[in-house]
């Protein structure tokens, strides 16, 4: 089953670009990893990472020495490091932090395939490299997952008790809800964001774009309500998918949240049971959280009324911003490509539910299922 499951999470979800936007290069004289066509700089890091589950995953670190935090970075599906790079030097600069980010199993040089579980194990080598050579505590760690990268930094999150804060940039509440509107949680589902986000125990910024057509902004609201310490979320008006850093009000609110959190650490910290390391709670949090009923339809999504305001560049922002444009995360021809039987869907998951479950069907259910097979049409809008 986990097979199956893992062949799944590739199809929904990763789009890694190809061919690769970077060649990793080793200079001869020096040794030292270079990020081609990126000139070296004396404060960035190129490194390569070995996980638990047998891969090599590239990493950039960049240093800011007026940091007290250090932000590690999931970027979103359809993107690698190299289109990355100049966002991450920017942010590092902006928002005064130390800044991790690092590419999937399969994306960029990464080796490996892309998979669910093996992101939650790529996260967990950026995160010991960060303890380990750098120094870094988890009391000044900031999580910062986008769209895809929600998955794994939510995972990372609700197992360390003490992180200095997580910030979702559109962020999904499932990897099935983002493709059909089920109302509960099926065992094939990837990166179910809506069961974990209630055991982060750091505070949470929720940053969604009002107008964005790849992941509803009811998303990132349903999370924000799951919280458990909430912090003011950001709906931008007229904001899409990819284009959030574009807006003033982006870097301003994530200025004034990090500013925020480095004032009120030291006290959260102090509060709680150390549980330094993550080596006890390896596991993803996929294999102990137990079922239930989602919450996801507590209230019908509805399309914001919201003013919608035009897109437009943010003026802390140079025209070499155009990198981020990356391809949208379900494209038509992509999602045509993936879309699966919901009558195999059901059939698996009744199976499964007779083998692992015994608890007494739902008599909504099969009315359910027969909502999300009728709702195969709303992928069009894609």
């Amino acid at each position: 089953m986990g097979g199956v499951t893992s062949s799944m999470a590739a199809k929904f979800a990763f789009f890694p670009p190809n061919p690769p936007s970077y060649k990793l290069i080793k200079e001869e004289a020096t040794g030292i990893l270079v990020l081609d066509p990126f000139p070296h700089r004396e404060n960035v890091d190129v490194l390569r990472l070995p996980t638990r589950r047998g891969n090599e995953i590239v990493a950039v670190y960049v240093r800011n020495p007026m940091a007290t935090s250090t932000l590690l970075y999931s970027h979103g599906n359809a993107a690698d490091v190299g289109q990355m790079y100049e966002l991450f030097i920017e942010l590092s600069i902006h928002l005064r932090v130390n800044l991790m980010g690092y590419d999937y199993s399969g994306y960029g040089k990464s080796t490996g395939k892309p998979s669910e579980h093996n992101t939650y194990a790529d996260i967990e080598a950026a995160y010991k490299c960060l303890e380990e050579s750098y120094g870094a505590k988890q009391e000044n760690i900031i999580l910062y997952g986008q769209s895809v990268g929600s998955g794994p930094t939510v995972d990372l999150a609700a197992r360390l008790p003490r992180l200095r804060a997580v910030v979702l940039h559109s962020p999904i509440l499932s990897g099935l809800r983002v493709m059909y509107p089920v109302s509960r949680t099926y065992w094939f589902d990837i990166y179910k964001n809506i069961d974990k986000i209630s055991l982060v125990k750091s505070p949470v910024l929720i940053i969604h774009g009002t107008n964005d057509d790849v992941v509803d902004c009811s998303h990132g609201k349903q999370l924000w309500e799951l919280c458990q310490e909430k912090y003011e979320p950001l709906w931008i008006k007229g904001g899409n998918h990819c284009d959030l850093e574009h807006y003033p009000e982006y870097i301003r609110h994530v200025k004034k949240f990090i500013s925020t959190v480095e004032k009120t650490s030291p006290r959260r910290a102090g509060s709680r049971r150390s549980t330094d390391g993550i080596e006890h709670l390896r596991q993803s949090t996929d294999y102990f959280e137990p079922p239930r009923r989602s919450m996801d339809q507590k209230d019908k999504p509805r399309k914001s009324t919201d003013t919608h305001e035009k897109p437009r560049r943010s003026t802390d922002r140079p025209e070499r911003r155009k990198f981020h444009e990356y391809t949208k995360f379900n494209s038509f021809d992509q999602l045509e490509k993936v879309r699966i039987s919901l009558d195999q869907m059901e059939r698996m998951d009744r199976s499964r539910r007779s083998v692992e479950y015994h608890e007494k069907p739902s008599r909504g259910n099969g009315k359910q299922l027969e909502k999300t097979r009728k709702s195969v049409d709303w992928l069009d809008r894609f």
